[in-house]
């Protein structure tokens, strides 16, 4: 029998690996949509429609950020190549922990600014969430520009960690990107 590869000996659970492309689908689609709607003059009902669709997917990235958090809390994630230099360690953690940072912050500011906009996020049509935050014409401007600047944040974030995952994949060599698509084992 021969030893098992750092690939096979160790990857993310099946929920792990679940939540993390349903939560980078949704992301894409929300970005996606976030940018489309805003370019889109006027109030059209296409527009608002959007709008409320940006608005779900937000609401479900939380949701599902937050799932994601505690079973990352409760089952710990595969040890890093042992060859990896140190300083790329401490920037894949870092880089970890700025992603969930950011899939919280972000739907957060977007549920402020709706809140401050005095618009009410209703999740699928159907569930009104409540207003944490009183209507406020300046805080809905900061709100606006912080939910923005977050996201173009965040693309930056996953722009580096997808180079990550390609530079080990195709220069390392070393079975990484296998812990998070099985099917490349």
């Amino acid at each position: 029998m021969t030893q098992p590869t750092f690939a096979e000996s160790e990857s993310y659970t099946r929920t792990a690996i679940a939540l993390h492309w349903l939560i980078a689908l949704l992301i894409v689609c929300g970005f996606a949509l976030g940018w489309v709607m805003t370019g889109i003059p006027g109030f059209t009902p296409t527009k608002l429609k959007y709008f409320s669709w940006h608005k779900w997917i937000g609401c479900t990235v939380f949701a599902l950020a937050v799932l994601r958090i505690l079973w990352r809390a409760t089952h710990a994630g595969p040890a890093m190549p042992r060859r990896m230099p140190h300083w790329q360690k401490v920037a894949a953690n870092l880089v970890h922990v700025l992603l969930y940072v950011l899939m919280i912050a972000i739907p957060a500011s977007g549920y402020l600014y709706s809140s401050a906009a005095n618009i009410p996020v209703v999740y699928l049509g159907i569930v009104p969430l409540p207003r944490i935050i009183a209507p406020n014409p300046e805080l809905k401007v900061i709100l606006k520009a912080v939910h923005v600047a977050l996201n173009y944040s965040l693309l930056g974030l996953v722009a580096l960690h997808v180079a990550g995952a390609v530079k080990h994949q195709w220069l390392d060599r070393d079975g990484l990107l296998a812990r998070m698509i099985p099917f490349l084992k």
